[in-house]
């Protein structure tokens, strides 16, 4: 009996050690509680690359956290997706879908990133194009450290 529970207890660490690192595609984001909508249009500073109507989403964990105005926890998995914005006579509306950003805490794997994890997919694909996550994303949310590296807060 003692065997049988040593090879489980072995068989369950080395499936948690095979646990993918990086940032996973956020499968259902869009039944996630919606946290802000913004439109960024010519002439603002962020509108090349991130101009058009973007959408923060976030999951359960993220949103509580948010919403009572505390640092989300580990488990908290925020999205930013974007769409190009068509201007015509009656308003601005959604066009193509130009990219899904995401944000996954995990205090452990991602320390040198103030706890965040960080990757896009192109448009409505899973196609990762995000090179260097320090780089191309962090670089810039350094800047929010005392939001926790966030540039979002709940819509109320």
């Amino acid at each position: 009996m003692r065997i049988l529970l040593c090879i489980l207890a072995l068989v369950g660490f080395i499936y948690c050690a095979k646990k993918e690192p990086g940032v996973p595609y956020p499968e259902g984001y869009q039944k996630w509680a919606l946290l802000k909508s913004a439109l960024i249009t010519k002439g603002e500073p962020l509108f090349d690359p991130f101009g058009g109507i973007h959408h923060i989403y976030g999951n359960r964990e993220a949103q509580s956290a948010i919403e009572a105005g505390q640092t989300p926890p580990d488990g908290s998995v925020l999205v930013f997706d974007l769409f190009e914005a068509v201007s015509s006579d009656s308003g601005d509306t959604e066009g193509a879908h130009k990219f899904v950003a995401v944000m996954i805490k995990d205090s452990e794997q991602f320390k040198s990133t103030g706890g965040w994890g960080y990757d896009a997919f192109k448009a409505d694909t899973k196609e990762r194009f995000v090179k260097d996550a320090t780089k191309e994303c962090f670089a810039c949310h350094k800047s929010q450290s005392g939001n926790d590296f966030l540039f979002t807060t709940a819509q109320k």
